[in-house]
């Protein structure tokens, strides 16, 4: 019996899928209408020519690249010309870490629970001779101030962090985080990932006095494939990935238009109405987490209320094993994922759970879930109502299961 087969039958096992609700919004997005409609026309019947040649189609191009650098700097209070397009959030954070430190030597401060977009670049630097502290976080996964004010030191070259933690929604006292690394050491370059934060939580580049920053456009629902980096004048950040220069200084070869354009629209649209989107997605998101803790057996990952960011929820599931959740769960049209898309196929337990003091089978019964502006409450009742049985047949399967 082929793959496909077998989940016919096992759909027809669990009988006709009432409605389907896509929550897996850490891993991937729909693109919306309106954004995919931006796109279309830039891949065959305008400004489809390479943004650096002489030609209309080429200045067409040109042009629409620059008015979403525009755009988007606007919105994190920076220049265009601070704003360099890159491939996506991983080619961003890892221009930002080795590309500002090609020349140097020294200490590097990040946390014990930034993505591995961050955390992997850094191993690369702890064998070329650098001295890479990660600071601990409390239970709730808020970074140690104490501990990262005795980490900074004259020695130390680059901070490198999150806003946002991508999997627990954490938001970190990000401002505290950038005043005491200057304070402690005005030349130490400050590097944050925003890609978590951004069209959820205000910032401004200029307030923070931040040197480099990481914007995702999948993360406000933008196309995959696309991301950008602040550089802040005076910053030296050199390419990592050699090729043909174009536009985009740090991002050789030919600039994906239809990319950056839909880039430029998810953002025009997660702060066109900011307030009340942030509002409607807590309303879900503290609807979810409400509902599903009151299954039993279950524990909140992250903080609560505004300390947590308006989109996630992310929750453990004891006496369950949360591959097999999220299998259950798809068969009911609902789609979540387990822990840390990084690490969920080689079977590990997230680096963020165990930072934060979850136990190895907390760890591995996590479910990831994150609201969009586009859900509803009547979205957010069916996933409610398909998780109790979910993991009720789970639970009776599982051999994480209670005895």
């Amino acid at each position: 019996m082929s793959y496909l087969e077998n989940v016919r039958k096992l759909l027809e096992y669990h009988g006709e899928v009432r409605r389907e609700v896509y929550l897996d919004l850490e891993n991937s997005a729909p693109v919306p209408s309106e954004v995919l409609n931006e796109m279309l026309p830039y891949f065959n019947s305008r400004a489809y020519g390479n943004p650096t040649l002489t030609h209309k189609q080429g200045w067409e191009a040109y042009e629409a690249i620059m008015e979403a650098a525009d755009t988007i700097a606007k919105s994190i209070g920076a220049s265009p010309e601070e704003l360099c397009f890159t491939s996506g959030e991983a080619e961003a954070n890892n221009t930002a870490i080795l590309g500002s430190l090609l020349d140097k030597k020294g200490k590097i401060v990040t946390s014990a629970i930034d993505p591995l977009t961050i955390l992997l670049p850094l191993e690369i630097l702890k064998r070329r001779g650098f001295e890479i502290v990660r600071v601990s976080v409390d239970s709730e996964g808020f970074i140690d101030l104490d501990e990262f004010s005795k980490a900074i030191d004259k020695d130390t070259v680059l901070v490198s962090t999150s806003i946002v933690n991508n999997e627990i929604g954490t938001i970190q006292p990000f401002k505290e985080i950038v005043e005491i690394a200057k304070d402690k050491n005005p030349d130490v370059i400050v590097h944050m990932d925003a890609s978590d934060a951004y069209g959820r939580v205000m910032f401004s580049v200029r307030e923070l006095n931040i040197d480099l920053l990481t914007l995702s456009s999948y993360k406000i629902m933008g196309p995959r494939g696309v991301a950008a980096l602040y550089v802040r004048n005076g910053i030296r950040v050199e390419r990592i990935i050699e090729g043909p220069v174009g536009t985009q200084r740090l991002w050789p070869g030919v600039e994906n238009t239809p990319l950056i354009v839909g880039f430029k629209k998810a953002s025009q649209l997660a702060f066109e109405r900011f307030e009340e989107n942030v509002n409607h997605m807590k309303k879900l998101r503290d609807m979810l987490i409400k509902e599903l803790l009151s299954i039993e057996d279950t524990l909140i990952n992250g903080p609560l209320g505004d300390k947590r960011a308006p989109d996630n929820v992310n929750i453990s599931f004891l006496h369950c094993e949360g591959e097999s959740l999220t299998i259950e769960l798809s068969f009911r049209g609902v789609y979540v994922s387990s822990g840390s898309a990084c690490t969920r196929r080689i079977l590990q337990p997230s680096h963020v759970l165990i930072a934060i003091g979850r136990e190895y089978e907390a760890a591995h019964g996590s479910i990831l879930m994150k609201v969009s502006r586009y859900h509803s409450v009547d979205d957010i009742e069916y996933v409610i109502e398909s998780f109790k049985p979910a993991v009720e047949r789970i639970r009776s399967i599982s051999p994480m299961g209670r005895k």
